[in-house]
């Protein structure tokens, strides 16, 4: 789902991340707060005082979100459940899990806990609202301490909508799941409802939005054509880990992969390699088959065409590192992780300093559909 993140902090051994996306969801909120809810709200105050509102209103619902998701992680850790970490993107936020839940008692649970929190939050805010209220605290703080109270409440409710992957969806494939004993099935059903429901958001932004109302309707449109893409994404990436459940990198890397030397220049590399073999990335092995590490399509443009004859692979290839290498006794969900997070679609299966081969996502694909297709 992700691609390059921005780390942010780390809290009870999770890691709390940023997709670049999140910026534009937080320049959204505290334009849609600065220019609509508060001015309509809280009339006769200055532009300058209505944008500080919706910045800070912006940032408490950043906070919010966040103790959500950690609510989803501590309760995904006590049952057992490898947590990656906390990535907030354009639609809120998410906890990272690495597998399915172990049980429908301990996937209930953790989708429980997240309007359970939310709705603990919005109290604490409205307690804060009530107190300020009768101490006369000033409108701006007053009322940015009204809208957490409010957009906690509303999460809440929204959240336990049984439209899969919200919570309530969660809750809804839970029990199906410990009804029938099969997760598949389950998740199939949650999914739809939640795909559908995606849909029915998306007529409503439609609606709203000729009707007059265009920030409201922007919000329903976005948010339904999410919870439609990510119903449909759950089910398949939970195909995939089933298909791809217990196979290791070594299944599919090629162990005779296609090769460069250091020493050779970037027109050859062209003209001999990337033209001929059509592949995107070559690992960069030294005459005394020692990995050196890569050299993608990228480097290549970046070199002026004119200087294709003097430049040497060596001087554009690019290290080894987590980003571009992987052991062959990785589990394959991880390479494909890995390939989503770095945007590519081949990477460099090491042992040691030696190159073992490399692993495509053209091969892991091919595997996959037909393993889907002939378990369906």
């Amino acid at each position: 789902m992700f691609g390059k993140r921005i780390d942010l902090f780390k809290l009870l051994g999770f890691q709390v991340r940023m997709d670049p996306s999140w910026i534009i969801i937080a320049v959204l909120v505290a334009w849609s707060l600065s220019t609509g809810l508060f001015p309509f709200q809280y009339e006769g105050l200055s532009t300058r005082t209505y944008w500080i509102m919706g910045i800070v209103g912006a940032l408490g619902l950043f906070l919010s979100i966040i103790v959500h998701e950690f609510a989803h992680s501590l309760v995904a850790r006590k049952y057992g459940m490898p947590m990656k970490g906390i990535t907030l993107f354009i639609f809120g936020g998410m906890a990272e899990m690495s597998n399915e839940p172990p049980s429908p008692k301990a996937e209930f649970m953790m989708a429980a806990v997240g309007p359970v929190s939310s709705i603990f939050i919005a109290g604490v805010f409205y307690a804060m609202y009530a107190a300020g209220a009768s101490a006369g605290m000033s409108r701006p703080v007053n009322g940015v301490v009204h809208y957490l109270a409010f957009i906690n409440a509303l999460l809440a409710a929204f959240n336990v909508i049984p439209a899969f992957p919200l919570d309530g969806g969660r809750v809804l494939r839970s029990i199906l799941w410990a009804i029938k004993g099969n997760l598949r099935w389950a998740t199939r059903i949650s999914s739809w409802i939640g795909s559908s429901f995606g849909i029915l958001l998306i007529i409503l932004g439609i609606f709203t939005f000729f009707g007059g109302n265009f920030i409201g309707g922007m919000w329903w449109f976005l948010i339904g054509m999410f919870l439609h893409s990510a119903a449909k994404m759950s089910y398949q990436q939970l195909l995939t880990r089933r298909a791809l459940e217990g196979e290791s990198v070594r299944r599919f890397m090629k162990t005779d992969p296609v090769t460069v030397s250091p020493d050779m220049t970037v027109e050859r590399l062209v003209e001999d390699y990337v033209y001929v073999f059509h592949h995107k990335m070559y690992p960069v092995v030294s005459d005394d088959d020692r990995l050196k590490g890569c050299v993608t399509t990228r480097q290549i443009k970046e070199v002026p065409r004119d200087q294709w004859k003097q430049k040497r692979v060596g001087e554009i290839k690019i290290s080894c590192s987590e980003d571009n290498t992987i052991s062959p006794d990785t589990d394959a969900i991880e390479a494909l992780s890995l390939m989503n997070r770095t945007a590519t679609s081949r990477l460099m299966v090491t042992e040691g300093d030696r190159l073992a081969g490399v692993v495509s996502l053209k091969d892991m694909l091919k595997f996959l559909s037909l393993r889907v297709e002939l378990e369906a």
